[in-house]
């Protein structure tokens, strides 16, 4: 995907294609109405091998704290997950703070966030480079730039709007822009000099650098965002409330003075979790309006 077409992208992001919906339901089929079952699944914001490392310690423990079977399924894009928890194929999920606007007007109100990180609270996403001549956003102008996902918070619509504000079009002003589909592949794609320049969530970038898939003294950050609210883990309102208190609970005793605790909380890169509500979210709505991606 090149150029942005506002058109397009309203109907993947808020048509939530038949294709992916038909592809979504035949991957969790087995799974669907299945008693004693908690599906989950997550934005594919990394690659899929990541997805199910990260989750399984924590799928575990969700198990324990319900009663339940815990099956992480995962899916090939971001309407999919929106479509999976609408469609009752999932019960939870991971969402980006967009992801879960989407949700929630597409359900006309009827997905409840339980909980985010601390971090998710102030959010923020880099802009990166290799090139000595890029040290702002201004200096994107004529430049090529990769986006991550056109759903994703962090790694498009917050950048969008971030350049908008700094009176940069991505549109118009850019010679090029690129979706790469997810963070860690931006990245590659600014590293291996695919594009000049590329946005994506800070604690992604955090984590490559800590675990030296990328040098920061050649790819290096140019430009942080101010915080936003991002990630959280939502279900359907209609989910029984004590199945809900249940999850919330177990997320909430999460602690990394225990074993356990820390080992889920690093995977998640996370202090530790609070509560969350709908609202918090009112932001990132407006700034979808305002970038052209929700009417």
């Amino acid at each position: 995907m090149s150029h942005f077409s506002a058109l397009r992208t309203l109907k993947h992001l808020l048509g939530a294609t038949a294709a992916a919906g038909l592809m979504f339901a035949a991957s969790t089929v087995a799974a669907q109405n299945t008693p004693g079952v908690l599906r989950v699944t997550a934005i594919p914001d990394e690659n899929p091998t990541e997805l199910q490392r990260k989750f399984k310690p924590l799928g575990d423990y969700l198990a324990k704290a319900t009663g339940l079977k815990v099956e992480f399924t995962p899916v090939t894009d971001y309407a999919a997950s929106v479509e999976g928890l609408i469609n009752k194929r999932v019960d939870m999920v991971w969402f980006g703070g967009f992801t879960f606007v989407q949700a929630n007007v597409r359900s006309k109100g009827q997905i409840t966030p339980l909980v985010q990180r601390a971090e998710d609270e102030k959010f923020r996403s880099v802009f990166v480079t290799t090139s000595k001549d890029i040290t702002k956003l201004e200096d994107l102008k004529g430049k090529t730039l990769s986006f991550g996902s056109e759903s994703s918070t962090s790694g498009h619509l917050m950048p969008r709007y971030y350049l908008l504000a700094a009176k940069i079009n991505p549109d118009t002003d850019l010679k090029r822009i690129a979706f790469s589909g997810a963070h860690d592949a931006t990245v590659a794609a600014v590293g291996g000099g695919k594009v000049d320049a590329g946005a994506l969530n800070i604690s992604v970038w955090e984590k490559l650098v800590a675990e030296k898939k990328v040098d920061p003294a050649v790819v290096r950050v140019f430009y942080t965002t101010p915080g936003y609210f991002d990630y959280n883990w939502s279900v359907r309102t209609d989910m029984d409330p004590v199945l809900k208190k249940k999850i919330t609970d177990a997320f909430l005793a999460l602690d990394k003075s225990t074993a356990e605790g820390k080992e889920i909380l690093e995977l998640q890169r996370a202090s530790k979790f609070i509560p969350t509500k709908a609202s918090n979210y009112g932001d990132i709505e407006k700034a979808a309006h305002n970038a052209g991606l929700l009417k």
